[in-house]
């Protein structure tokens, strides 16, 4: 039973786990060396769909030229997608996101970049902890629940 409803929640256009390291740039996998990237290219590159991209493009996240109906990215707006993915991994929202690039580009220099970066992530880890501390108390009362349900199954 729960094979079939893994299966249903599978989407055809499912994104691929991201890898952390890559998206901190520690370690590349060859597409970094291009100027410039089809839609598809980024898409591979990254794990997501087209659609995933698109609406980024909505959202005003990357800005691809243009020319008739094909998109071209970048590098700028590959670093910037790079960013946005490692932001959702860290569970920050797209408006979020858009703020930690935006520190990015400020004239501050990269030493303030960094030290709101990183005060931006250590009120995230927090956050985070909450969340997962409710999650485990929320399991807990699943499994209590589920093991009493069984218990008056077998009764009846």
């Amino acid at each position: 039973m729960a094979q079939v409803r893994e299966n249903a929640l599978r989407r055809e256009d499912e994104e691929t786990p991201l890898d952390i390291d890559f998206l901190l740039g520690l370690k590349e996998n060859g597409f970094g060396e291009r100027e410039v990237y089809r839609i598809g290219d980024l898409a591979r590159e990254f794990g997501v769909t087209l659609r995933t991209l698109r609406f980024y493009e909505d959202r005003g996240l990357l800005s691809p030229e243009r020319r008739g109906t094909t998109r071209y990215y970048n590098r700028q707006d590959r670093a910037r997608l790079r960013l946005v993915l490692l932001a959702k991994v860290l569970g920050f929202s797209l408006t979020e996101a858009r703020q930690l690039i935006d520190l990015y580009h400020q004239p501050d220099g990269k030493r303030k970049q960094l030290e709101l970066a990183l005060e931006r992530f250590e009120e995230q880890q927090v956050i985070l902890d909450e969340q997962k501390r409710e999650i485990e108390e929320s399991i807990d009362a699943m499994n209590r629940t589920m093991k009493i349900v069984r218990e008056r199954l077998d009764k009846l």
